[in-house]
């Protein structure tokens, strides 16, 4: 049995961030939680080269992907790890308020698992992100080989 995907919530707005890694955990996941504020800081740890470089060899990750970042936005960075030979395997997640339907499709067309707008209600975003996590729970995600 694999370990349980790191979860790579990137996301600019810090609120949701919190709001996003509370409602996990309190739905009871125990997967280890990573909070990248940018597109370039995420695609920095997952492509990162040099002494900071991370060996991602045998882990498993599920990225949840906000579109409008600072930096590179969340479009491109699908697009980097869909494009990558390894990364591609990783599970994308598109947790974003934008209900454009041509960045749906472009997405999708890039290669995102799941597409969720985030409700701009409170109650609902909880709960939202609640069932996201008992979705995730049941992801079998393969481990990345090397990089």
């Amino acid at each position: 049995m694999t370990e349980a995907p790191v979860i790579l919530i990137v996301e600019d707005d810090e609120g949701h961030a919190i709001l996003v890694r509370d409602v996990l955990e309190t739905a009871g996941l125990s997967n280890g939680i990573r909070h990248f504020r940018d597109g370039q800081s995420v695609l920095d740890f997952l492509f990162g080269e040099g002494p900071k470089a991370v060996n991602h060899a045998g882990r498993t990750y599920v990225v949840l992907l906000d579109i409008r970042l600072p930096k590179v936005d969340g479009i491109e960075v699908l697009r980097r790890i869909k494009g990558d030979s390894e990364l591609r395997k990783l599970p994308v997640i598109m947790l974003t308020t934008t209900d454009d339907a041509r960045e749906v499709d472009r997405c999708h067309q890039l290669g995102c698992s799941v597409y969720i707008q985030k409700p701009v209600d409170y109650d609902k975003f909880t709960e939202a992100v609640r069932r996201l996590g008992l979705f995730i729970t049941l992801l079998l995600v393969p481990p990345i080989e090397g990089r």
